[in-house]
C-alpha cells in the first residue's frame, strides 16, 4: 500500500504521492479531476505535475488527459437519458449530446475549463434538404436573434468548415474566428446523433420542370434552397387576388391589340419549349414614343406567373452578363422578363447586351475556387424584353437576328392604351393562369396534343418566306395561344399565322451576308466622291467605279466592315457565292490600277437600277395635271 505523508502547506492539507501511486493507481488523477473550479484546477495541475517530476515521473499531464478521456466514455456509456435541447421555440427537441442547448445559448462542459459558452444565442438544425438536381445536402437552421426566431438554409461546405462558417455572422449569428472550430464540432455532433429524427426533405434551387416531381414552385413538399439573391423572385411566383378579374383584363388587352396577344402567348410559351424540344427565343417590343404600353405589356406577361412589380418578377437590363445568365438558369422554364434595353448601353450608345448568349440556352463553363468545375447552367424559356430601339443591330450575326421577333410600337398603335388602369389591376390579381397551365403540361395527353399542334403550325410557317428558327418561335407562340384561348378566353379568336407572320423576318433579311451587301452598297453611295479619280476628288481615294462595278481598295473595305461590326471574311464568302463580286482565282479580290498604281480591290457588283413603275391612273393624272417630273 502507498505510504502517505501529510504536511501543512499554507493552511491546506496536501497529499504527497509515490511513484507507485502515479503508475499503478488513480488517486492523484481522481483528486485533480474532482476539482471543478477551472482556475483552481489549473493551479493544482501545475503543482501536482511539479511534485511528480521531482520523484522522476514526467508523464503526469498525459496520464491525466487519458484519465479525463476515460471519464467521458464512462459518462456516455452510463447515461440513461439523452441530454435534450431545452428551448422555448416551435422546433422539435433534439439530443444535445455533450452540449447544453437552452434559451441562453450553447455551452459545453470542459473537464479542464469547466462550463464554457461557445454561442450566446440558441441555434439548431431542424431539417436536412437534398437538392433534386445536384444531390447536394444543405441544413436548415433555426436561430434566435433579438428575441425573434429566424431560419436560414446553409450549405454543408459552409457549416462544416471553420473558415467558411463565420459567414453566418452576416445573418446575425453569434460566431467568430475564435469560436468557429467549436461551432463546426457542435453542428457535426448534433446532426450525427439526431440523423434518424431530423426530417430529410427534397429541395430545388430553380423554377420549372422537375423530372418525376412536377413543375416548380407548384410541387408540394419541396423547399427552395437556391441562391438567396433569387429568393425574392422565387417568392414572387405565387397567386394573388381574383382569377376572374385577371382573365377579364387579359381578354380585353388581347382583343384590342395583336401585339398584346402575341406577348401574352409568348409568356405561356416559355413552359412549352422544353417538353416540345424547342430553343429559347426573344420577343422584343421597341419604340421611341412614350406611352405605347410596352412596360405594361411586360407586366401583363409577368402576371401570368406572379407579382408583376418591377424588381419582383420583372428585371431590368441593368445587370452583368453573368447575372443575366444565372437568372435565366434560375427561371429555367418560366419566361425571363427584362425591361428598358437602354440601361445596357455604354457611354457611346452601344448596347452591351448579347442576344446570342442567352438564346443559346447554355451558360459558360466556369471553374470553382477549389479547382473543380461548376455545373454548367442551362435554360429553356422565352425572353421577353422592351426598349427604345431594336435589340439586335444591323451587323449582328444571323444566329442572333434569327432568334428575335422584333415588334415596333408607336403612339398610334399602342400595345396597351390604358396603361395605368391595366397595371393597377394586374398588380393586385396575378399568378393563377400560369399555375393552372403548368400543371396541365404535366399530363402526357395534353403534351401529345400540344406537339401535334406545334408541328402543324411549324410546317405551315416554313412554307412561307421565313427561316426555320423564326418559324419555330412563331409556332411555339401560336401553340400556346391556341391552348390558352379555350382555357381562359373562351369565345375569343386565337392568334393566326397571318397575324404573327407580319412580324417574322424573311430569309433574306436574316442573312448577315445580305445585310452586309446592302450596307456596303450604301457606303459606296455615301462616299461616291471618294471613288472618283478626277480633279473633283481632292481627298482620300477609296477606289473607282467602272460600269456598275465598284472597285474598293481592300484596306478600305476592311475598315468599313469592321467599323459596322460585320465579319469581313463571312461577307466576302457570301458575296462570292452569290456572284456579287468579281474575283481572281481563289482570291476574293482582284487587281485594279487606281491613280496609276495597281492595288488589290474588292470588285463589288452594284445593284441594277430598277425602273420606277407607275399605274395608268398615275400617268393619266400626271398628263391631266401637267406634272412633267412624274413622266
Amino acid at each position: 500500500m502507498a505510504e502517505e505523508e501529510v504536511k501543512e502547506v499554507e493552511a491546506e492539507v496536501v497529499t504527497v504521492y509515490t511513484m507507485e501511486d502515479y503508475i499503478s493507481g488513480d488517486k492523484p488523477y481522481a483528486e485533480l479531476y474532482a476539482e471543478k473550479d477551472p482556475f483552481k484546477r489549473k493551479q493544482k495541475l501545475i503543482q501536482m505535475a511539479d511534485d511528480a517530476s521531482k520523484i522522476g515521473f514526467k508523464q503526469f499531464r498525459s496520464m491525466f488527459k487519458s484519465y479525463v478521456d476515460m471519464q467521458k466514455r464512462n459518462r456516455q456509456e452510463n447515461a440513461d437519458i439523452s441530454n435534450v435541447t431545452m428551448l422555448t421555440s416551435p422546433y422539435m427537441e433534439l439530443d444535445a449530446g455533450k452540449y447544453t442547448v437552452d434559451d441562453d445559448g450553447i455551452s459545453l462542459f470542459n473537464d479542464f475549463d469547466g462550463m464554457k459558452t461557445i454561442c450566446h444565442q440558441p441555434i439548431i438544425p431542424f431539417e436536412i434538404l437534398r437538392n433534386i438536381d445536384t444531390g447536394e445536402e444543405k441544413v436548415n437552421l433555426a436561430y434566435r436573434s433579438r428575441g425573434i426566431w429566424h431560419e436560414i438554409i446553409v450549405s454543408k461546405e459552409v457549416l462544416y468548415n471553420a473558415r467558411n462558417i463565420t459567414q453566418l455572422v452576416k445573418c446575425g449569428v453569434d460566431i467568430s474566428s475564435e469560436t468557429a472550430k467549436e461551432m463546426v464540432s457542435y453542428f457535426q455532433e448534433i446532426e450525427a446523433i439526431n440523423r434518424d429524427i431530423l426530417p430529410l426533405k427534397k429541395s430545388v434551387g430553380r423554377l420549372g420542370f422537375i423530372k418525376g416531381e412536377g413543375f416548380s414552385p407548384y410541387v408540394d413538399g419541396i423547399t427552395f434552397d437556391g441562391d438567396q439573391n433569387y429568393g425574392r423572385m422565387f417568392d414572387a411566383v405565387h397567386s394573388e387576388g381574383d382569377f376572374q378579374t385577371w382573365i377579364d383584363i387579359a381578354a380585353e388587352c388581347r382583343r384590342k391589340s395583336v401585339t398584346a396577344k402575341i406577348f401574352l402567348a409568348a409568356s405561356f410559351a416559355a413552359a412549352l419549349i422544353e417538353p416540345l424540344g424547342g430553343l429559347p427565343f426573344f420577343v422584343h417590343l421597341w419604340g421611341v414614343d412614350s406611352g405605347t404600353g410596352k412596360t405594361v405589356a411586360l407586366m401583363l406577361a409577368a402576371s401570368v406567373w406572379g407579382n408583376p412589380e418591377i424588381g419582383e418578377y420583372i428585371q431590368t437590363f441593368n445587370s452583368t452578363e453573368v447575372g443575366h445568365e444565372k437568372t435565366a438558369a434560375f427561371l429555367n422554364n418560366l419566361p425571363f422578363l427584362i425591361d428598358e434595353l437602354q440601361l445596357s448601353k455604354d457611354s457611346h450608345g452601344r448596347s452591351r447586351f448579347d442576344v446570342y448568349k442567352l438564346a443559346q440556352g447554355v451558360g459558360k463553363t466556369r471553374g470553382t475556387k477549389t479547382g473543380g468545375i461548376e455545373k454548367t447552367p442551362t435554360w429553356r424559356n422565352t425572353i421577353l424584353t422592351t426598349g427604345e430601339s431594336p435589340i439586335v443591330h444591323g451587323s449582328a450575326g444571323a444566329g442572333a437576328v434569327n432568334r428575335v421577333i422584333d415588334i415596333e410600337c408607336s403612339a398610334d398603335h399602342a400595345v396597351i392604351s390604358d396603361g395605368m388602369r391595366v397595371s393597377g389591376i394586374v398588380k393586385k390579381n396575378y399568378g393563377w393562369a400560369g399555375k393552372m397551365f403548368a400543371r396541365r403540361l404535366t399530363e402526357p395527353a395534353i403534351l401529345n396534343a400540344a406537339m401535334e399542334i406545334y408541328n402543324d403550325y411549324f410546317k405551315e410557317l416554313c412554307e412561307g418566306d421565313t427561316t426555320e428558327k423564326q418559324a419555330m418561335a412563331a409556332a411555339m407562340i401560336l401553340t400556346a395561344d391556341l391552348m390558352i384561348t379555350p382555357l381562359f378566353f373562351n369565345g375569343d379568336e386565337p392568334l393566326t399565322v397571318k397575324e404573327i407572320s407580319q412580324f417574322l423576318k424573311s430569309k433574306e433579311s436574316v442573312s448577315a451576308g445580305e445585310r452586309g451587301y446592302q450596307y456596303i452598297c450604301d457606303w459606296v453611295a455615301a462616299n461616291s466622291k471618294r471613288f472618283s479619280c478626277g480633279e473633283e476628288n481632292t481627298g482620300e481615294v477609296y477606289g473607282t467605279i467602272v460600269d456598275d462595278v465598284a472597285y474598293i481598295i481592300r484596306s478600305k473595305f476592311s475598315d468599313a466592315m469592321q467599323k459596322q461590326g460585320f465579319d469581313e471574311r463571312a461577307v466576302l464568302s457570301w458575296l462570292k457565292v452569290k456572284n456579287l463580286i468579281i474575283t481572281r482565282g481563289r482570291n476574293n479580290t482582284r487587281g485594279k490600277r487606281i491613280n496609276g498604281i495597281n492595288v488589290e480591290c474588292v470588285a463589288l457588283k452594284l445593284p441594277e437600277i430598277e425602273p420606277e413603275f407607275y399605274s395608268q391612273a398615275d400617268l393619266d393624272a400626271a398628263i391631266n395635271e401637267d406634272i412633267p417630273d412624274l413622266l
